[in-house]
């Protein structure tokens, strides 16, 4: 019989490459997801869709009657900036609803391995020098970091006082294709229709802020090896955490020009006032991935980009025709 897994928000721009990845696996993948963000034109046709809110009941049945093997739990609230807006309703969505999976995942009394999407940049805040390890120490800035972190303390709760199996993966800035122009790292696909539409590219501040920029179908092989390969013993906070980045930090002025070469597009780029809070730079240390997952990026900035804007291309056409 196949493994079984279970992908929260997996209509969703890195849920539904995570559930391709588990399908090309082999594995039976059911998708939980209800729609607010996420799209159905996502949704692999090989996956069973249940749709449905991680805060409900419903949504804690399903989790503990479904004993699954593996719950990759992807579903959240995930703009930085609503949650400096309203934070009450971030830690609704990311605390409370992870809160009401993990206490399903209890009550199954099954061995499920539950794979929660952190996040890397928004964790370590802007005090220490990049490439950031998992045991630098957490300063995170806006109330969804905050939310991130404190789930990442439940899961190491859950390990230690109820023996559940669950992992951490902190993301460093996801792109690729189906990626919406949301949060942070939507930078890409905001940059890529702007191309498409022939405008300017806005940059804001000088464009020597960086990030760490992780293709999508890369984070979804990070969550299969993090599925299946053995795991260091439950302990401390980030006994079970993993960084998932490349370690390079390019700046939004390389990620703008490389687009544009790659788009063979000569849209200018506009400066625009720098945004309050905004991290300087980031990247993430992942040698604990290599070594403890075997995991490590195999797509390129410049070939991922490539794809991205295809992507964005192909669909444009699609809707135009």
């Amino acid at each position: 019989m196949a493994n079984t897994v279970l992908v929260t928000g997996g209509a969703g721009f890195i849920g539904s490459h995570v559930a391709d990845r588990f399908l090309a696996e082999g594995w039976q993948v059911t998708i939980l997801d209800d729609l607010s963000s996420g799209r159905e034109e996502n949704i692999p046709s090989a996956a069973r869709f249940v749709r449905g809110d991680i805060t409900t009941p419903e949504a804690a049945a399903l989790v503990r009657d479904g004993k699954f093997d593996v719950l990759c739990h992807l579903a959240a609230q995930i703009d930085v900036r609503r949650s400096v807006l309203d934070p009450v309703y971030d830690a609704t969505r990311n605390i409370l609803g992870t809160l009401n999976l993990m206490e399903a995942v209890k009550a199954s009394g099954h061995a499920t391995r539950t794979i929660f999407s952190s996040t890397g940049g928004a964790l370590y805040g802007d005090f220490d020098p990049p490439p950031s390890a998992e045991t630098l120490a957490k300063d995170p800035e806006a109330p969804y970091g905050i939310a991130k972190l404190s789930v990442e303390y439940y899961l190491a709760y859950y390990g230690r006082v109820h023996g559940l199996d669950t992992v951490a993966l902190r993301y460093g800035n996801v792109y690729g294709p189906r990626q919406d122009p949301h949060g942070e790292a939507g930078v890409v696909a905001i940059f890529c229709n702007r191309l498409l539409d022939g405008r300017a590219l806005t940059v804001f501040g000088d464009g020597t802020q960086t990030r760490d920029y992780v293709y999508a179908g890369d984070v979804a092989g990070a969550n299969f090896a993090a599925a299946t390969r053995a795991l260091p013993p439950r302990g401390r906070l980030d006994a079970r955490a993993f960084n998932i980045g490349t370690g390079i930090e390019t700046s939004v002025n390389t990620l703008a020009e490389t687009l544009r070469q790659g788009s063979g597009a000569t849209a200018p780029i506009d400066y625009a006032p720098a945004r309050a809070g905004e991290l300087a730079r980031s990247a993430l240390n992942t040698a604990k991935a290599r070594e403890v997952l075997g995991w490590q990026p195999t797509v390129s900035l410049q070939d991922g980009l490539q794809r991205t804007y295809e992507f964005f291309a192909a669909r444009r056409a699609k809707a135009s025709a």
